[in-house]
């Protein structure tokens, strides 16, 4: 965040007035100041509340009343004083920079932009001017616009620490790797810290070398071994199918912050790939817990419970919960109703498959377009050798996802059930087909894996 400037005056008066009057307002007012820069925000706001009444045009009091609201997180109070130190002096730099901090807090963000800029066009050779504004595009994902401001900036103070990593890091997003290298190589012999290594690490991996991201990502877990600098050590090895390590950083993270749901679903996601289904899903489950709107833990879950039906209590109690608290989600319900028919169908020869095909209607009315669900639900009829009901959803499955090989494979079976022969063999065709093209489950693994990492590490950027 841009950091707030505070410049003292000597005189807070703006008109003349009885000198002992004046005197004793200057000193009230370097009291405040002394209170302000003492953390003594309450005492600091009522001995300015006082001052202000006497002299309401001072910029001086204004924008020290201003920031002293400001850092007691009363931003709408802050705004006001903040907003009229602007008015009192249009051509300070640092007061409307103070004012675009707090536009920020109130998320105007837009109008924050704009008090950035013409504090950078009122002091173009001033480094925090320009530094505010690129950073403030780098947090606004606004990398090619970022990137001249933070290059004046580092001409202007190349020992800036703050402002050579939001250049690596506009560097890393721009594609310009190698810069982004140099310029963190640079920083590190100044000041060595892990967020230096993670960042390098990403470097790292956007040129493709894994091993090389790998130990950067380790050295900043090492250095610092906080909840994200482990989950994404964890993650560069999970990518990369380096599977026991990445198992042991998981449970070590999963030790250390026990109520991290990534982490809990990293390692399960690791305990999966390693083959390790019991505890895939026990940790699975304990990540859908921990976080239960999430829904990305419970794809992995639905698939680890294939694999293992042995939780199927822990599980089924798991989905019924999510598809309570996303009842207008198909995709919710369809997890709850296929939880059921796996964790049952071998334990309890008296299964209630009407329970399940209306859940699974439900999850088809809810998300037609649901592909997986149209298919299960022929699966359904199927098994129950309701063929003539099975063929539609099997269709339906299919034009909705023609790549899905089952849906082919499946309703292929149908057709020879109902006589229908050489719809069969067509159906068989284009299942070898896709089988053919298709990418490896290992390779969709691969995929979904890097997917929930990398939707974690952008929510994590995203918070403040």
């Amino acid at each position: 965040m841009a950091r707030a400037v505070l410049i003292v005056a000597t005189c807070v008066i703006a008109a003349p007035r009885a000198r002992s009057q004046k005197t004793d307002l200057d000193h009230e007012f370097k009291e405040a100041v002394a209170q302000y820069e003492a953390g003594k925000y309450p005492e600091a706001a009522a001995q300015l509340e006082e001052i202000v009444r006497e002299v309401p045009d001072s910029f001086e009091v204004q924008e020290l009343l201003g920031l002293v609201y400001a850092a007691q997180s009363r931003n709408d109070r802050a705004n006001d004083h903040l907003e009229k130190a602007v008015r009192l002096k249009p051509d300070s730099a640092s007061a409307r920079t103070n004012y675009a901090n707090n536009l920020l807090r109130l998320g105007k963000t837009e109008l924050a932009e704009q008090q950035f800029k013409k504090a950078a066009a009122l002091s173009p050779g001033d480094y925090d001017a320009n530094h505010n504004l690129g950073e403030f595009y780098v947090r606004s994902n606004k990398d090619a616009e970022a990137l001249p401001f933070l290059e004046r900036a580092q001409q202007i103070d190349p020992s800036s620490y703050d402002n050579g990593y939001d250049l690596s890091l506009d560097y890393l997003l721009s594609g310009r790797t190698a810069d982004a290298q140099r310029l963190i190589h640079d920083l590190e012999a100044r000041k060595d810290t892990a967020e230096l290594h993670n960042l390098l690490a990403e470097v790292e991996e956007k040129d493709g070398n894994f091993v090389g991201a790998a130990n950067e990502f380790q050295t900043a877990a090492h250095m610092e071994p906080s909840e994200s600098n482990i989950f994404d050590w964890g993650s560069e090895l999970l990518i990369h199918r380096t599977l026991e390590p990445a198992v042991e950083v998981f449970r070590e993270g999963t030790s250390r912050y026990p109520n991290s749901a990534r982490l809990a679903i990293g390692l399960g996601m690791a305990l999966y790939s390693l083959g390790k289904y019991d505890e895939a899903v026990k940790s699975l489950v304990r990540g859908a817990e921990l976080d239960p709107k999430d829904p990305r833990a419970y794809a992995f879950l639905s698939r680890a419970f294939d694999s293992s039906p042995s939780q199927a209590d822990e599980v089924i109690e798991c989905f019924r919960r999510f598809s309570e608290l996303q009842p207008q989600s198909g995709q919710a319900v369809y997890y709850y109703a296929m939880s059921i028919w796996k964790g049952k169908r071998s334990q309890d020869p008296n299964l209630d498959l009407g329970q399940i095909e209306s859940l699974l209607k439900k999850a088809v009315a809810l998300e037609p377009g649901l592909a997986e669900a149209h298919l299960q639900l022929g699966n359904l009829y199927s098994d129950q050798r309701k063929y003539v009901e099975s063929i539609p959803e099997y269709v339906r499955a299919r034009e909705l996802n023609p790549d899905l090989a089952d849906a082919h494979y499946r309703l292929a079976q149908a057709y020879v059930h109902v006589g229908e022969k050489d719809r069969a063999q067509e159906e068989l065709k284009v299942y070898q087909q896709l089988n053919e093209q298709h990418l490896s489950d290992l390779d969709k693994q691969r995929a979904e894996v890097r997917q929930f990492v990398y939707s974690e590490k952008q929510d994590a950027q995203a918070k403040p």
